[in-house]
């Protein structure tokens, strides 16, 4: 069993749902656990089952969160192909990844633009599995549209910019 990466969904945002995931990963140090920024994201090195890991993580918090979980090696075979082909880098747009609950019913047509018409703020370019990959502007309306990815994929995802995948997958590297 590889390493097991947890995205709590919805947390230390705007003064909600706050916690300190540093505390959270001192309390789950028996199972190997590396916290990667504040938004609730871990690597988990220890082999344990997920409904176990869950309901660890859920007993340490103080509200009530989703956790979504992915093996590691999704992270790590993501970062080894060309997901933005057609995207350079560049300041006005941000890569993500969204973490879904489970694969969609129906895959959407990709690239999937948000809004669908006029100027895009969001854009999901590939789906592998669980993992949807695109770009957003740098532009207040792109969080809006980040929030309807849900309803527009048909199942719960919650979002990591590739800079924090880049993270976690530079902890499972080091393993």
């Amino acid at each position: 069993m590889s390493a097991t990466v947890v995205l709590l969904r919805g947390v230390n945002v705007g003064g909600h749902r706050t916690f300190r995931p540093a505390v959270l990963a001192r309390e789950l140090e028996h199972l190997g656990a590396v916290n990667i920024g504040a938004a609730g994201t871990f690597v988990i090195r220890q082999a344990i089952g997920r409904e176990r890991l869950r309901a660890e993580i859920a007993r340490r918090l103080p509200f009530e969160a989703d956790i979504m979980m992915c093996d590691g090696r999704e992270i790590v075979t993501l970062l080894s192909r060309d997901c933005f082909t057609g995207y350079p880098e560049r300041k006005d747009l941000v890569r993500f990844v969204s973490v879904l609950s489970r694969r969609p019913r129906a895959t959407p047509v990709l690239p999937m633009s948000l809004p669908a018409s006029g100027a895009w703020m969001l854009r999901v370019l590939a789906l592998d599995g669980r993992l949807a990959v695109g770009v957003y502007r740098r532009h207040m309306k792109s969080i809006a549209h980040l929030a309807t990815l849900d309803r527009r994929l048909g199942v719960s995802v919650t979002t990591r910019s590739w800079s924090t995948v880049t993270a976690i997958a530079a902890v499972l590297n080091d393993r």
